[in-house]
């Protein structure tokens, strides 16, 4: 994240940039300077994800409860000295920043591999230093925010960009996160997550104009410097060569640095001795060797610029607008500014082009040759408008949609409909267990039910929806591209209603409605009676755990006895004992299905967001239904043949439960064919592999072996393309 080699050198040849500061005290001193006015901290929640994980535990699928809880004394913590805390996630993945986010993830699949073979070869939990996020944990963090009262965003772009605009336009006390982006900004002060002492709430400070005085630079100068260093939308690669020449000519060398140190220097040189002789003269194409890579070298330095902000390394026209052979691209973040963007229609589709769709420089404002259309500052309308084409044409329901993403309501809804494009991230997931299906293949059918209802093709018929741009992570893919994945038309007695009448209707009996959506996307609306008649928070656990187990048929009845045992045992059960919890070993494909639940629940939070919320979202928050490691005592001890009773740990209300849950999911089961049996009773076709086969076009075609076959692939063929 952020500028390459810019953390190691600050912290081994620039420690003088780093200073320790005391929130209490920073806060004590803003209210002193500034009467009336709250001091207050914007959050990159996603640099945090790893500092608020600080139970021991991670493998077996996450210890929810504990994670709350340390949300929680976060929380209470800052606001015991009157801080506030504005919490942003990532909400979209600029198109600029996908070969980054595929880099990562790829990374990320040979980390886990790393860690399924530790765990089979030593039957225990890596140490931390191998530690790896439980799968949901940004997505479920947002939740637990809201739920504690936190004022929780969701970005329209990469978040880092917004962080930094808020803190600068807001007068805010400062940063907190991790990403040397943010001593690039010319924002609030930045501090480190990573340096924070909860208990006396110390931390560090990184001081970007302690590290211009370093480099010889001026704060307009530090984009430069990032984007010929290599960051998140300029490739390492890119100026390589260049950087070599700034080395080589380079006279004040430190033996005290490293060769990456060196080059810092060295490029830092060159910028305040050579290139800043003719700043404001000539263009930075004349004096850099930007090729074909010129505009998004541009595109890359103005990424920085803050609303009002101007770089002085741009020769700026009257308009404050540079044009690029036959692009547009603003060179001004000032709200007065008009921006400029070329925008065309496809002959085909009469749509505005999908981003990255210019072969050489892949910026987001399209290229074309006829008609231009101006629009207003991408402050005012958001800045998703440079970038993504929108597929649902009811301004009224895209404006719902796009208030509930930013205030971090609903999940993927938005990005469906805005941009027709979708990401999900790593999953800890064994990439040699074959008999399980990845769960970007299990909750495929469902998602495609949800595009059937967002893309409007949904309203009888056959789906006339358009293909969706699925980045989901799963074994054998290389993210070269993404699935194109097309929505599977839905069952629902009467029609599929609109979206205004999932979102927007008052009417009697609308609830109703949006519960028979949401079961519909699962394809359970057979089982409404018997999933009505459950108890909360266990009707939405029941329904993911039937579409589970229809869908797979790996699964067994000692697996259904773990799921509903470890949700009964979890109610009541203090934080503090789940904690203590020993668990006699760790087995792989436990922490597979703890995976396969987990991911269930985020498909639950995009379900019932596009169906108007049908059921409430606390139904299915992990700390109120799912705890890793007492799912996996109740795993190991189901393999055992242990009882009902001591499943539910002697507890007479939990057995008539657990016999309860478990003949709701047994006869919703059945009516779809698929009786669940023990593991002992299993045929020799159970341990069929799970086979992901790759044709000639981009969507990915699923198949397994015998009910899984016949379920999945019968979907999967209908709706993708």
């Amino acid at each position: 994240m952020g500028v390459r080699g810019l953390h190691g050198f600050v912290a081994s040849s620039c420690p003088h940039v780093c200073t320790v500061v005391n929130f209490k005290e920073l806060a004590e001193r803003h209210r002193s300077q500034h009467p009336g006015g709250t001091p207050t901290i914007v959050v990159d929640a996603m640099c945090c994800l790893r500092y608020w994980y600080t139970p021991e535990s991670w493998v077996c699928g996450g210890q929810w409860r504990e994670y709350y809880s340390s949300l929680r004394e976060f929380v209470r913590t800052f606001t015991a000295v009157g801080i506030k805390l504005i919490f942003f996630f990532d909400g979209m993945v600029e198109q600029s920043k996908r070969g980054e986010w595929v880099k990562r993830r790829l990374k990320n699949n040979r980390e886990i591999a790393k860690i399924f073979h530790y765990i089979k070869s030593r039957r225990e939990q890596p140490g931390r230093n191998m530690f790896f996020t439980p799968s949901g944990l940004a997505i479920f963090t947002r939740f637990a925010l809201k739920a504690l009262g936190q004022e929780t965003l969701c970005s329209l772009q990469e978040a880092d960009y917004e962080v930094a605009s808020y803190g600068f336009q807001n007068n805010c006390l400062g940063i907190l996160g991790e990403d040397t982006d943010y001593l690039i900004y010319d924002t609030c002060p930045y501090f480190s997550i990573s340096e924070l002492s909860l208990d006396s709430l110390d931390t560090v400070m990184l001081c970007r104009e302690k590290l211009c005085q370093s480099l010889g630079l001026h704060l307009a100068d530090l984009p430069l410097l990032a984007c010929l260093l290599g960051n998140d939308v300029i490739p390492e690669g890119m100026f390589e060569s260049f950087r070599y020449k700034c080395l080589t000519s380079y006279a004040s060398v430190r033996e005290s640095c490293d060769r990456k140190g060196n080059v810092i220097l060295a490029v830092a040189d060159h910028i305040s001795k050579v290139l800043r002789l003719h700043q404001g003269e000539k263009k930075l194409e004349e004096m850099l060797p930007l090729g074909p890579n010129k505009a998004l070298f541009y595109k890359g330095v103005a990424s920085y610029l803050l609303p009002g902000q101007k770089s002085p390394w741009f020769i700026q026209k009257p308009e404050d607008v540079v044009t690029l052979d036959k692009q547009v691209l603003s060179m001004s973040s000032d709200p007065e500014s008009k921006q400029e963007f070329p925008m065309c229609m496809d002959s085909e589709s009469k749509q505005k082009l999908p981003v990255g769709t210019d072969p050489e420089f892949n910026l987001e404002a399209p290229m074309c040759t006829n008609t231009e259309v101006k629009q207003e500052d991408p402050v005012n309308v958001g800045p998703e408008a440079k970038h993504q084409v929108t597929v649902v044409l009811d301004p009224e329901i895209l404006k719902v949609a796009r208030a509930q993403h930013v205030q971090a309501e609903s999940y993927l809804v938005y990005s469906v409909m805005s941009s027709g494009e979708v990401e999900c991230s790593n999953s800890l997931e064994d990439a040699t267990d074959q008999a399980l299906p990845s769960q970007a293949f299990v909750y495929r059918p469902v998602r495609q039910r949800v595009y059937s209802l967002l893309l409007g093709g949904g309203g009888g018929g056959s789906s006339t929806g358009p293909a969706v741009k699925e980045w989901f992570v799963y074994s054998g893919n290389p993210l070269r591209q993404p699935d194109l994945v097309r929505p599977l038309q839905m069952n629902i007695p009467g029609g599929t209603p609109s979206l205004r009448q999932l979102w927007l209707s008052q009417e009697p009996g609308i609830q109703a409605q949006r519960l028979d959506t949401l079961l519909a996307c699962f394809d359970l609306s057979s089982s409404r009676e018997e999933l009505q008649a459950v108890e909360r928070p266990f009707q939405a656990l029941c329904c993911l755990l039937v579409y589970l187990f229809v869908q797979v048929d790996t699964l067994c009845l000692e697996d259904l006895h773990a799921f509903i045992a470890q949700a009964l045992c979890l109610q009541g059960k203090p934080t503090m004992e789940l904690a203590d919890l020993q668990l006699d070993h760790i087995d792989p494909r436990a922490v597979q299905l703890a995976t396969l639940l987990v991911r269930g629940l985020t498909t639950l939070v995009l379900v019932n967001g596009a169906c108007g919320s049908p059921w409430e979202m606390a139904d299915f928050m992990p700390w109120h239904l799912f705890d890793g490691k007492l799912f996996h005592q109740k795993y190991l001890q189901s393999e055992k043949g242990y009882t009902a009773e001591v499943l539910v740990e002697q507890n007479r209300s939990h057995v008539t439960r657990f016999h309860t849950l478990k003949s709701v999911v047994c006869k919703a089961c059945g009516k779809e064919s698929r009786p669940i049996v023990s593991r002992r009773h299993w045929r020799p076709h159970h341990a069929a592999p799970f086979i992901v086969f790759f044709g000639d076009t981009q969507a990915v075609q699923a198949e397994s072996c015998h009910y899984f076959q016949d379920r999945v692939n019968k979907q999967v063929s209908h709706g993708c393309s």
